[in-house]
C-alpha cells in the first residue's frame, strides 16, 4: 500500500512543540483537504496519543488552533491534536457558498447520498477512516490511542462518530453540540440537501438518535453555555433525555453566562484535554 503523501503548508513553534498545517489529496472527498496538527514536545521522542477535534459551522482547520489556547495544555499532557477542515472546498458545486449551513464550511460530518453533494461530501468516512490512516502513516502518533471531541456542528460530529464507533476511540466529549440534527433548522437544511427527504435516513447522523439506538461504553463529557443564543438549535435537553432513556453515561455541565463562542471553549478546554489524556494513558 502506497504511503499517503502530505504537503506541509505551514509550521510554527508553539509551547516547545509544533503547530502545523498540511494538505493532501483525499480519496473520500475527491479533492484536496487540509488539516491542522499540534505535536507536543513529547512527540520528538516517540509516538503520542491524539485527540481529533471537529470544528463548527463556517470554521476551517484554523479557528480552533488560533482561538482555543489548547496548545499550552496539550504540550503539558503530551497530547497531539488533529484538527480537520469542516468540508471540501472549491469543488465547484452550484450553491456551495450560498448558505451558512449547507456546502462550504458545513459538511456536517455525513456521507452525502444526494447529487451533486455525494461526489465530494463524505466527511464521515474522511474523519473516521481516511484522515486517521493519513495521520498514522505520516505523523508520530500512537494508532491505538485516539479520542474525539468538537464544538457545535463538530460536537454533533464527535458524538455521532464517537458513540457510533466506540472501539476506535478511548473517549468522547463535546462543547455545545447540535444534539439532534433532525430537530434543528440548521440540521434539517443540511440533511435534506445531503441525504434527501427521507427523515429516517437522517437518524444515523442525529446524536440523540444514535445514543438511543446503541449507547456506548464511554462516559460522554458535554459542556454547554447557559447563555448560548442557539439553544433552540442545539437542544441539549434532547441529548440529556436520550442518555437517561438509553442508560448512556453522561457528564453534562451547564456553564452559567457563557455563550457559544471561543471564549467559552477556551475557558474549559483544559478540562476536556485532561479528561481525554486520562483515558489515553
Amino acid at each position: 500500500m502506497t504511503k499517503p503523501t502530505l504537503e506541509l503548508v505551514s509550521e510554527s513553534r508553539c509551547f516547545d512543540g509544533r503547530q502545523l498545517v498540511y494538505r493532501h489529496a483525499s480519496t473520500a472527498c475527491a479533492c484536496t483537504m487540509r488539516f491542522a496538527v499540534y505535536l507536543p514536545p513529547a512527540a520528538e521522542k516517540g509516538p503520542v496519543p491524539a485527540l481529533y477535534w471537529l470544528s463548527g459551522l463556517t470554521c476551517t482547520e484554523e479557528n480552533f488552533s488560533v482561538k482555543s489556547g489548547a496548545q499550552r495544555y496539550a504540550a503539558e499532557l503530551g497530547l497531539a491534536m488533529i484538527i480537520p477542515d469542516t468540508s471540501p472546498r472549491g469543488v465547484n458545486i452550484p450553491g456551495e457558498d450560498a448558505s451558512m449551513d449547507v456546502g462550504t464550511g458545513a459538511g456536517f460530518y455525513v456521507n452525502a447520498t444526494q447529487t451533486p453533494w455525494s461526489a465530494h461530501y463524505r466527511m464521515y468516512d474522511y474523519i473516521r477512516d481516511e484522515l486517521v490512516d493519513v495521520v498514522n502513516a505520516n505523523l508520530p502518533v500512537d494508532p491505538e490511542r485516539k479520542s474525539i471531541s468538537g464544538h457545535s456542528m463538530g460536537g454533533h460530529g464527535a458524538l455521532v462518530i464517537g458513540v457510533g464507533n466506540p472501539e476506535r476511540y478511548r473517549s468522547v466529549s463535546a462543547f455545545a453540540p447540535i444534539s439532534s440534527s433532525s430537530l434543528a433548522a440548521w440540521g434539517q437544511h443540511a440533511l435534506t440537501a445531503y441525504l434527501g427527504t427521507d427523515r429516517h435516513s437522517w437518524l444515523a447522523y442525529d446524536a440523540a438518535a444514535v445514543i438511543r439506538a446503541k449507547p456506548c461504553r464511554h462516559e460522554l463529557l458535554v459542556d454547554q453555555g447557559g447563555g448560548d443564543p442557539y439553544l433552540e438549535q442545539l437542544r441539549p435537553d434532547v441529548l440529556q433525555q436520550a442518555c437517561r432513556e438509553s442508560g448512556q453515561r453522561l457528564t453534562y455541565r451547564e456553564r452559567p453566562g457563557y455563550d457559544h463562542g471561543f471564549y467559552f471553549v477556551s475557558t474549559f478546554i483544559a478540562e476536556h484535554l485532561k479528561f481525554h489524556a486520562t483515558a489515553l494513558r
